[in-house]
């Protein structure tokens, strides 16, 4: 349960304390004290969407923060720990739990858990195990189809949400075969094309059968025999002025040779050209050996250059056309040839997978005929349980003659939470015909039976606090005093906080808070009081008769609060 909620700086409220705890809290106060900021604050800690324009004029940011006192374990606990947070024991089992939210006039919003900055995602999902809170929107919604089945399917607990969570994993494998089959079919005259097309390129390839860097080796080739004859002219001369073989003139090897004999001739006359003869030896040698390596470069030379020439273009052309189709370079050309592969296997699959999936969907299409049949049996049951135990609570909440029907329709297609239509009936009263409460109901009948409706809920599926922002809109007189005896009654199993304008309504309170606004048009701390004795008859008087002095108004008051006290 909440304990205490701490407002700074939302709204008209500069700063205000409320003070909670078990039972039945009822907020009063006059129309614009800020009564409604109080649900916006609870907003804001059970993560909902920040508004920038609630934060108090001139105010750098609004401020909030809740104390709960919670079990000392469980998924709250968990899900506290999970976000970095921690919670405080107390005793009894039990510890406090503390949120906070801040949001700048800027539109910057931060949320706190346990003491850690967390994402406000995690106030959502903490608010949905912690609190419940209705207000007239919620009564519009009540019209909804949706939140009609939401309604049945929290009745019916447990059975039915483990049976809904079953019907979940077929059906949402069952949509994805679906949608993967469709696009097989309608792809499949292109994946088709798309096999040929690889078929015929891998051909190709095949054919060709490229090489790493065989371009490059092919080019340089193709340079080399391209100059065939300016090379082999080089080499020629080059090995003749070496070597000459074919003319009579003096060559390199000659020239070299009568070069050592004459230094060997007086080297005995002095040694230091004994070396210089031996270099001059050691270069005959390494002309000769050059002169002989030119010999074998001609030698190697093609003499049909011309057609070696030929076949290499060809060749190159051939690489370039793939390069071209299939390239960018050679490398990708080859790198299509071994991915092809795995692609055309996963193409030439499809007949086979589309066979399979076909079989899959109808297999899961029947599973999810026979999930679905067992949620309809499921709610058509709880259905009827629930309008027979709604119609019992409207008896109470002077609505004797009204019965309530919960019609559980099937439609042809499934969705995710079955294939059930839910309807919520309210016959007014015997004879009448049964009319959907989103065309026959008005605003006070609905404000009735969405009480009724939560008090029979809470049975099964409990829930810690209830919050209910002006449940009794439309609601007066002997109505509003069985909606009071009725919040009462839940208050016995849950914490009920009620924002009202009605005494009958505030006379069941077990704790009455009232909200006033300053002389300055702000609500401090001191503005939000809580109320007992002449000062709770005072604020229960003037919700009577607009008058706190009144002594008909006060007597009125007292025998109010005596006649709840009297009920609960």
């Amino acid at each position: 349960m909440i304990e205490e909620i701490s407002i700074k700086d939302l709204g008209v409220i500069a700063d205000a304390a409320l003070p909670l705890g078990p039972g039945f809290t009822a907020l009063t106060g006059e129309t614009g004290a800020g009564k409604t900021m109080v649900v916006s604050a609870l907003g804001l800690l059970l993560g909902e969407r920040a508004d920038t324009g609630a934060v108090r004029l001139g105010s750098p940011q609004a401020w909030v923060e809740g104390r709960w006192r919670i079990r000392d374990s469980g998924d709250v606990v968990d899900r506290v720990r999970d976000a970095g947070g921690d919670v405080d024991p107390l005793d009894s089992g039990t510890a406090e739990l503390v949120l906070s939210r801040s949001v700048s006039a800027e539109g910057r919003s931060r949320a706190v858990v346990g003491g850690r900055s967390a994402p406000v995602s995690v106030l959502t999902e903490l608010g949905e195990q912690l609190v419940v809170v209705h207000g007239q929107s919620d009564q519009v919604r009540l019209r909804s189809a949706v939140a009609q089945r939401e309604a049945l399917d929290r009745y019916a607990g447990t059975p039915l949400a483990e049976a809904v969570q079953n019907y979940q994993h077929v059906f949402y494998r069952w949509n994805e075969n679906r949608a993967e089959l469709d696009e097989l079919v309608t792809d499949q005259d292109r994946r088709a094309r798309e096999a040929e097309d690889l078929r015929q390129a891998m051909a190709e390839i095949e054919t060709v059968a490229p090489q790493p860097a065989e371009d490059e080796e092919l080019a340089e080739r193709a340079e080399r025999l391209s100059n065939l004859e300016d090379l082999r002219i080089a080499a020629a001369n080059a090995r003749e002025l070496l070597s000459a073989e074919e003319s009579e003139g003096a060559d390199a090897l000659g020239l070299l040779d009568s070069a050592r004999r004459n230094l060997e001739r007086v080297s005995s006359h002095d040694p230091e050209l004994a070396s210089v003869a031996e270099a001059v030896a050691n270069a005959n040698y390494l002309v000769s050996d050059i002169a002989a390596q030119l010999s074998t470069y001609l030698a190697g030379l093609d003499t049909d250059g011309a057609r070696e020439l030929e076949i290499v273009q060809e060749r190159r052309a051939e690489l370039t056309t793939l390069v071209r189709k299939y390239g960018p370079t050679l490398d990708d050309v080859i790198r299509n040839l071994e991915t092809g592969s795995s692609r055309l296997f996963e193409l030439d699959g499809d007949s086979e997978r589309i066979d399979q999936l076909r079989n899959e969907v109808d297999t899961d299409r029947a599973l999810l005929d026979e999930l679905a049949t067992s949620l309809t049996a499921l709610r058509t049951a709880a259905a009827e349980r629930l309008g027979a135990a709604v119609s019992d609570e409207l008896s109470a909440l002077a609505m004797a003659d009204a019965r309530v029907i919960v019609q559980v329709a099937e439609r042809d297609e499934f969705t995710a939470t079955g294939r059930d239509l839910v309807s919520i009936l309210l016959q007014p009263h015997a004879g009448a015909e049964p009319r959907p409460l989103g065309r026959g109901a008005s605003g006070g009948e609905l404000s009735r039976v969405m009480l009724a409706i939560e008090v029979v809920i809470a049975g099964s599926d409990p829930v810690p606090t209830f919050i209910f922002d002006e449940i009794d809109a439309g609601v007066g007189g002997a109505s509003a005093i069985e909606i009071g005896r009725r919040l009462a009654r839940l208050a016995e199993s849950a914490q009920v906080i009620v924002v009202t304008h009605l005494a009958q309504v505030a006379a069941f309170a077990t704790n009455h808070l009232t909200v006033v606004k300053g002389s300055d048009g702000s609500v401090t701390a001191s503005s939000v009081r809580q109320l007992g004795g002449d000062e709770r008859i005072a604020e229960m008087a003037r919700l009577l008769s607009g008058l706190p002095d009144s002594e008909s108004g006060l007597a009125h008051a007292r025998e109010l609060i005596e006649m709840a006290s009297a009920r609960t």
